[in-house]
């Protein structure tokens, strides 16, 4: 079964900077896949609308988000969820317990 639930950095435009200076840190540690925007894209082209990379075997996600905000990298942690369908994401959104609070 594939991991489907990761730590999730989001950055404003030094993802891959930032990315980069983690790998180069520690051992067993790789960039697997950069999806970059595109001229068309939400934001600069060539910034990373999505990276996969592992830090001593953790697997991790970061973005550059194309929402301008008060602060360049939160300390915050978020998790992201790689979903099989939009069927899933819908039942994770709607459910129950997230409802009732």
């Amino acid at each position: 079964m594939a991991e489907r639930i990761r730590p999730f950095l989001m950055f404003e435009g030094e993802a891959e900077e930032a990315m980069d200076f983690y790998v180069s840190l520690f051992p067993d540690s790789r960039v697997e896949r950069i999806e970059r925007y595109g001229v068309q894209g939400a934001a600069e082209e060539g910034k990373v609308v999505r990276a996969d990379f592992v830090l001593n075997g953790q697997r991790l996600v970061c973005i550059d988000s194309p929402v301008g905000h008060g602060f360049s990298f939160t300390p915050s942690l978020s998790l992201f969820v790689d979903c099989a369908s939009a069927d899933e994401v819908d039942r994770l959104f709607d459910s129950p317990a997230r409802a009732a609070k």
